[in-house]
């Protein structure tokens, strides 16, 4: 007991005392029954006060739990009557049943351990114990609150508050139960490991008191005279650090920066040079000289008409000149186009145009792929998706389920509201407008489905799909990238290329980290009968308002080919998450292509999907012209070059996919970007991880560029539609850097900061000649448009031959770089070299040193007497 309790007693007991005549008689029979029940009044008092008793269990029953057993609150179970006796089987049948979704299971020790049959259910209608229900834990304390004892009258309550007094209870001593303190406590102590020692250091005591000298002298001269104690580390002791206190001092951040440019020893050169000048005497003897005077005599009558002739005619070509040329025109303005483009004092910064958020489906969701709408200015698609992981995903699947997965499409019109909204079966990862039918869009989902959505009316604003592949037939996991063919070919299932008569779009590519490349057509490979044509012609919209365009695929939907990538030379497949075909860079829309594609968009109209059949192509030409080969980025940072075209197993006979043609490991992250040039065809730019790479189709040796590694990692990337050299690329805290290849190759030329969170998608759109837009997406879910300034899009002179030299000039150092390989792989030392391939291999000839030299001072000796020989022929 409390001190505080303690000073309280004898208060309480003298107030009893005054008052003791009145109630003397009702004391003396039940004195030790009201002690005993003021004990344990105070004993659950204190436990109320530290939480709740150790026979209390509390729980909350959910209303299945209580419709299950019969306790439902305010039915079976009131204030009035709040016990339940629950058989201890059916508690353990229920958790056995339904698992951990059981209100009990977290109680499934104590249930088994229980030694009664029944265990008592209580009702916490004022959630004394925090929770709705209570179990009690044992059977002392079920029979205590089943049948409690005979209870006093409020007289005598009132009486035991009066007459209560202090009852001494002896002290009980518990054993002492370690926690784990006293090792923390040994780890701080300091214990000695060695024994002290001593030294006695004494004097003769007769030299007590004797006169002291001092003096002077070389340490070096006097043998021990200079003893140099030297720090060495003795291995006999090794201090670990259990806490340590530190200090740190923010500092500017270091660069690294490296170039292509391989510099190995650098040496110091100098080159000494004397100046040889004629004499006083020879210059007069050459000045009146009769040879000189006689030569300057011949040539001075032609030299006087060439200067009167040329003067004639520079004269009449500037008289010319002005009359058709602008004599007043500022040369400085001309020379500083130039200098913006290369990087002058101009605003050469990416400016804000408009940003586009939605709070209510978008929320908390982030920017998945962007893409411009081909023939309507203003317009852009983007596709959100749930900012979750794998473990997080699964744990909120029933709750994902309500939220709809849309594809969102804004107009610089409308920046307040969606224009319209697509939804979709599962969140879309990758999407592309169909380039025949812009009101057809291909979406990749979650689940691994291919969806094609249809995209003309504005009414309603939320549009539903129209078809979904098939879920035994389409990918395993998450499409990560979608691709439509072009309208000039197709393909078979063997992966061979013929002349597309239909002239529209009608095959798309997907890849999926399932280690599968897939080839899908839109069309029909059944002939519609004469029923089907006639519901078609009266019913053009199912009642949700869906074309019924491509209903013949919804959920039958299956790959035309399914391309296997098989790692060369080891078990196992690679995992694509970007492809990029030789034939599909035709979608970008460049300056060039920008006039002709508008006149072709106003002269034709979309493409009537519902006549096209794939049985209606008879005798199909071949097109043997079609690249096949295809670049693949993967989960692993590798990148693949490979064929989707189909070969016969020797063995079986079946069509099996073809192992890749080179495989490449550069990236340290999964590849994000696999992109052409939309200038140069056979430039492939990758972005992966912490660096990115650029590379030539055809090239065997490696990337010709390759960065190095940054502090950021790298997100996005996407080339520039107007400049061959210059491309943007997003990170992971929010920037976008611009490398412009014409001004630097080993960094950035700008980075500018478009977010405070990760960017993750990236593409440019040509409006007009003098307005280019850039499409930016972050992981809030918010869209960011943004003008490119006339310095980012505006080409320099012969900028893409410019850029095709230097990426020439990078594969002839990748060349060398491999030749000089092969070369020292030859010369070797004898103890490297086997005699078995001593027979075969011819190490070169090695010119000694003393005969180069030799070499040289014969040559300078032939060029002195050379030279001697022309200053004597000339006097």
């Amino acid at each position: 007991m409390s001190s505080k309790e303690s000073s309280r007693s004898p208060s309480r007991g003298s107030r009893g005392s005054a008052k003791r005549p009145k109630s003397t008689e009702k004391k003396s029979g039940s004195a030790k029954r009201k002690r005993k029940h003021s004990a344990k009044k105070r004993e659950d008092s204190a436990s109320s006060r530290a939480g709740h008793p150790d026979y209390i269990i509390p729980l909350v029953l959910t209303s299945k739990t209580q419709e299950i057993f019969n306790c439902k609150v305010d039915e079976d179970i009131t204030p009035d009557k709040p016990f339940k006796l629950l058989k201890k089987d059916e508690i353990l049948n229920d958790i056995k049943a339904r698992a951990a979704v059981s209100d009990f299971h977290p109680f499934k020790a104590l249930v088994v351990e229980y030694p009664g049959e029944q265990i008592l259910l209580v009702l916490d209608g004022e959630f004394k114990y925090g929770q709705n229900f209570y179990l009690v834990s044992t059977e002392e304390a079920k029979e205590s609150i089943l049948h409690p004892p005979e209870g006093t009258t409020d007289e005598d309550e009132g009486d035991e508050e009066l007459f209560d007094e202090y009852v001494p209870r002896p002290l009980i001593l518990k054993p002492w139960i370690s926690l784990g303190s006293e090792l923390e406590i040994e780890e701080e102590s300091v214990n000695e490991r060695q024994p002290k020692i001593k030294y006695l250091i004494s004097r003769i005591h007769r030299e007590f008191g004797s006169p002291v000298t001092f003096g002077d002298r070389n340490a070096s001269e006097v043998r021990d005279g200079y003893i140099d104690c030297a720090s060495y580390q003795d291995k006999r002791f090794s201090i670990q650090y259990k806490e340590r206190d530190a200090g740190i001092q923010a500092i500017a951040s270091i660069q690294n920066q490296s170039t292509q440019t391989k510099w190995t020893y650098p040496r110091n050169a100098c080159t000494q040079y004397e100046s040889r000048t004629f004499l006083e005497e020879e210059i007069k003897s050459c000045l009146s000289s009769e040879s000189l005077n006689q030569f300057i005599n011949s040539v001075s009558i032609r030299i006087y008409a060439y200067l009167y002739v040329s003067i004639r005619i520079l004269s009449i070509r500037i008289c010319t000149q002005n009359e058709i040329m602008n004599a007043f025109l500022d040369d400085w303005n001309v020379l500083s186009e130039d200098d913006r483009t290369f990087g002058g004092k101009s605003d050469s910064h990416l400016k804000e145009f408009q940003t586009f958020t939605e709070h209510h489906y978008c929320k908390d969701k982030t920017v998945s792929c962007i893409h411009w709408h081909p023939s309507i200015p203003g317009l852009v698609a983007v596709s959100v998706t749930e900012r979750l992981s794998f473990e997080e995903r699964v744990n909120l699947a029933p709750r994902l389920l309500l939220k709809p997965s849309l594809i969102v499409i804004w107009s610089f019109s409308e920046p307040i509201q969606p224009q319209m909204m697509l939804l979709c079966p599962s969140d879309i990862y990758c999407f592309q407008f169909c380039p025949s039918d812009p009101n057809i869009i291909a979406g990749g989902c979650l689940n691994g489905q291919s969806v094609l959505e249809p995209k003309g009316s504005p009414q309603p604003p939320l549009v539903r799909y129209c078809a979904v592949s098939s879920i035994e037939h389409g990918h395993k996991e998450i499409i990560t990238d979608i691709h439509w063919l072009p309208d000039y070919f197709e393909v078979t299932r063997t992966g061979s290329t013929f002349e597309n008569k239909s002239g529209c779009c009608v095959q798309l590519v997907t890849c999926s980290p399932d280690c599968s490349v897939m080839f899908w057509d839109i069309r029909s490979h059944k002939p519609p009968n004469i029923t089907d044509r006639k519901l078609t012609e009266q019913n053009q919209l199912d009642p949700q308002g869906v074309p019924d365009t491509f209903r013949h695929l919804d959920l039958v939907w299956r790959p035309l080919i399914k391309v296997t990538m098989f790692k060369t030379g080891a078990v196992g497949e690679y995992s694509p998450t970007k492809i990029s075909l030789n034939e599909e860079h035709y979608h970008c829309r460049t300056s060039e292509k920008l006039h002709s594609q508008l006149r072709e968009q106003r002269s034709e109209g979309g493409a009537d999907y519902r006549k096209l059949r794939v049985f209606s192509a008879k005798n199909p030409k071949a097109l043997d012209n079609i690249n096949t080969k295809f670049f693949a980025g993967t989960e692993d940072g590798e990148l693949i070059y490979t064929d989707w075209k189909m070969e016969k197993d020797g063995d079986t006979g079946k069509l099996i996919s073809s192992k890749p043609l080179q495989a490449y490991s550069v990236h340290d992250g999964a590849v994000d970007t696999v992109q052409r040039s939309p200038f140069i065809q056979d430039i492939v730019l990758t972005v992966g991880g912490w660096s990115l790479a650029i590379w030539k189709e055809g090239v065997n040796s490696g990337p010709i560029l390759q960065s190095s590694c940054l502090q950021r990692r790298y997100t996005a990337a996407h080339w520039s539609l107007s400049r061959a050299g210059l491309f943007f690329v997003g990170t992971e805290d929010g920037n976008v850097d611009i490398w412009d290849l014409l001004e630097k190759t080993h960094e950035p030329c700008q980075t500018q900061n478009i977010s405070t969170a990760m960017i993750t998608s990236i593409k440019p759109w040509i409006v007009s000649a003098k307005q280019h837009f850039l499409a930016v997406g972050d992981d809030l879910g918010t869209l960011h448009i943004l003008e490119i300034p006339w310095t980012l899009h505006h080409p320099s002179a012969n900028e893409i031959s410019t850029i095709q030299s230097y990426c020439d000039r990078e594969v002839k150092h990748l060349e060398y770089s491999e030749q000089r390989k092969e070369g020292r792989k030859l010369v070797k030392t004898p103890v490297e070299v086997s005699p078995a391939s001593k027979l075969n291999v011819t190490i070169p000839h090695v010119t000694p040193k003393e005969q180069i030299e030799e070499e040289s001072r014969r040559q300078y000796a032939a060029y002195l007497e050379t030279e001697n020989t022309v200053l004597t022929a000339i006097g």
